[in-house]
């Protein structure tokens, strides 16, 4: 499954770049099918994607939503505001 992977704040810090492009050997995958092969993919995220919200094609995203093949998958880790 190919998926745009972009990647904002701390986890842009923790992954090093702000997007790529990965193809992972699911297809059909949950959101948290893919936050799991997130994790293999690029473990220094570990701490953030705890933390963080993810959404599918601009929409955030519940762990069962179905994640298909091309879709845009963001990490969006919380933010704070003064």
């Amino acid at each position: 499954m190919r998926l745009r992977l972009r990647y904002f704040a701390a986890a842009r810090d923790a992954a090093g770049l702000a997007e790529e492009l990965v193809e992972l050997p699911t297809t059909g995958s949950s959101v948290a099918e893919v936050r799991a092969a997130l994790l293999a993919w690029r473990p220094a995220l570990a701490r953030v994607l705890a933390q963080s919200r993810l959404a599918v094609d601009q929409r955030f995203a519940s762990d069962g939503d179905v994640v298909g093949d091309g879709a845009e998958l963001a990490v969006i880790p919380p933010v704070a505001g003064g």
